[in-house]
């Protein structure tokens, strides 16, 4: 086992949620193997093409890694991670947190095609669009990581947007994206007990939707909002409510940012495709999952 391989107890948390192996082509290397190649990736940040070659074909790693990204496997392989550490009660649903970052783009991911990404079976998952998910801004190419994390510094959704796409009008897609499977029977559990953000997530679209789906929430308000409130006197509205113990809680999303982006493939972007960064952030994230 090398530096940064699935141990024996994260292999054995992670495998149940991976598709089978075999199909259509043959059967497919080793899933472990490969697995610890691309996280190898993920964490270095290195070309595909100098993966150590204890992993294999690095053709084969990262066909795998692309495919699982297109056709959402690592997004299905997180929400099953998700739902054993529920489960077992180790997700904090007290305080989840919403906060987004900005990553480099490195050189190399500009220039992708225009052309639809290969999906093997078109019939189970949609391709996903062809948008590079990068936008050219003073400080370069840059793009942006929406996330939702919940108290123990995991991220529970993901979102990833041009560089100077703004953070408020996210919020809700992010908190959408919310949905811990329960294996006993239910409904997915998509609602949090309590959220916070800071004062780029303050808009009244943002606020509405909290309230309609009974969600408490601490938001501070800007200066500009809160006097353009007192201006139309009666018709502002009244305060927002701001608890300030529980907004000392927020550290814990930029906590979990910043033990996201120890995997330097994801603080340096190096993807191309959109898709296939989202699927890297998500592994990144899965690897987060599976060592507490």
């Amino acid at each position: 086992m090398g530096r940064g391989d699935l141990t024996n107890r994260e292999w054995s948390l992670l495998e149940p949620h991976l598709p089978p192996l075999g199909g259509r082509g043959g059967r497919w290397n080793d899933h472990r193997t490969v697995v610890n190649g691309i996280l190898f990736r993920v964490r270095t940040g290195v070309p595909w093409r100098d993966l150590p070659e204890r992993y294999g074909s690095w053709k084969t790693v990262y066909e795998r890694h692309r495919r699982w990204s297109a056709d959402g496997t690592w997004d299905r392989i997180l929400q099953s991670v998700q739902a054993d550490a529920d489960l077992a009660g180790r997700i904090d649903w007290s305080m989840i947190g919403v906060d987004s970052t900005s990553c480099r783009a490195h050189q190399h991911a500009a220039g992708a095609r225009k052309a639809r990404p290969r999906v093997p079976k078109k019939d189970d998952a949609p391709a996903p669009p062809p948008r590079r998910g990068t936008r050219t801004v003073p400080g370069g190419l840059t793009c942006k990581i929406h996330l939702a994390g919940e108290g123990g510094c995991r991220p529970m959704a993901l979102l990833l947007t041009p560089g100077q796409w703004g953070d408020a009008p996210q919020m809700i897609e992010v908190l959408d994206r919310i949905r811990v499977p329960r294996p006993l029977g239910g409904r997915p559990r998509t609602r949090p007990d309590h959220v916070s953000g800071d004062k780029a997530y303050s808009s009244r679209r943002n606020r509405r939707y909290l309230r309609r789906r009974r969600i408490r929430h601490t938001i501070p308000e800007p200066k500009d909002q809160r006097a353009n409130r007192r201006r139309r006197g009666r018709e502002g509205g009244r305060p927002v409510g701001f608890q300030r113990d529980r907004y000392r809680r927020r550290n814990e999303v930029e906590r979990t940012i910043n033990r996201l982006k120890n995997s330097r493939a994801v603080a340096t972007r190096y993807d191309k495709r959109a898709y296939v960064f989202h699927g890297t952030v998500t592994a990144a994230a899965i690897r987060l999952w599976l060592r507490q």
